[in-house]
């Protein structure tokens, strides 16, 4: 093979390598670019998310909701269906949030700007639990050892 064959052949390379490196890199106009919230908003519609995003909003604003005080004692733990699980640290802010429900939902309308939460299941703190280890004997437990 002579030199200029060789050169020829590196020549061709070249150009290959080249022309497949472009076509690789997709070509984009002005037009086919968008907003990063106009893209993920079409994408949360075109799968259905619209209710468990709505709900995770609902969550995000739950300070602003209620208020950093009523939030350090209760927070929002999930939404489904429209209502709005919160948990309170203690039975009396869980009797307080009962109570303040129908202003909440309305609070909700405010700072959402949708009907989005209807309703708001309120649970207060969970009990201990005697269980201990993997098995368990029906009976009394430990309170027919108080007495």
């Amino acid at each position: 093979m002579s030199e200029e064959d060789r050169a020829a052949i590196e020549a061709f390379h070249r150009a290959l390598r080249a022309s497949s490196a472009r076509a690789s890199r997709p070509r984009r106009s002005a037009s086919d670019l968008q907003r990063l919230d106009r893209a993920l908003a079409d994408v949360v519609v075109d799968q259905g998310w619209q209710g468990p995003a709505a709900g995770a909003q609902a969550l995000g604003a739950w300070q602003e909701i209620v208020g950093p005080e009523v939030a350090e004692h209760v927070s929002a733990q999930r939404c489904a269906d429209g209502t709005l699980f919160v948990q309170a640290d203690s039975t009396t802010w869980a009797h307080q949030i009962r109570l303040l429900t129908p202003h909440i939902v309305d609070r909700c309308r405010e700072v959402l700007g949708s009907d989005l939460i209807t309703a708001i299941d309120v649970s207060g703190p969970a009990a201990p639990s005697w269980v201990k280890g993997p098995r368990r004997v029906k009976g009394r437990g430990p309170r027919d050892t108080y007495g």
